[in-house]
């Protein structure tokens, strides 16, 4: 978390906006990381 909140710095979002945008993120990467683990060449 802090990682994200690091980069979301270094590239200039405030705060606040990374606070609102990590939780959308993290659920689309969490499915995309299923779908390749449940494919059988992943």
């Amino acid at each position: 978390m802090s990682a994200a909140l690091a980069l979301g710095d270094a590239l200039g979002v405030p705060p606040l906006a990374m606070a609102e945008l990590l939780p959308v993120i993290e659920a689309v990467m969490v499915a995309k990381l299923n779908e390749q683990m449940e494919r059988p060449d992943g």
